[in-house]
């Protein structure tokens, strides 16, 4: 139950996302290519666990997400607003389907639990 609560609030978070790129003047097809490139964040774990789940989380963290889009907004930088929006949204994308921020100790350890005891749970 707790699983599916989470989804369906990151999911309205997500759309949230959806609903402020909207308003920015970018053709719809940007926010499909980039949705994904904060995932960038996972090349860190090339250099170990420590720097990977500290890449990870700056690219996934919304509270950072929400502070480039304001800084956009406060710039009236539109670039920077659409930075914003992807990471949050991003970040929503990936909670809905369990990827939480990531503990120093691998990346299948995360804030919202084992992504091996996670997937254990849907079958």
């Amino acid at each position: 139950m707790m699983k599916t609560i989470i989804q369906l609030e990151e999911l309205a978070l997500f759309l949230f996302g959806i609903f402020l790129f909207n308003q920015l003047h970018f053709a719809w097809w940007w926010f499909l290519a980039l949705i994904l490139t904060p995932d960038i964040g996972m090349l860190g774990y090339v250099f170990g666990n420590k720097l990977g789940a500290w890449s990870y989380n700056i690219f996934h963290h919304r509270g950072i997400a929400i502070a480039i889009y304001l800084i956009g907004i406060y710039a009236a930088n539109p670039i920077l607003q659409l930075i914003g929006i992807i990471l949050f949204s991003h970040a929503a994308m990936d909670r809905m389907m369990g990827y939480g921020l990531k503990y120093e100790s691998g990346f299948k350890f995360t804030h919202l639990g084992s992504l091996e005891k996670n997937k254990q749970h849907e079958h």
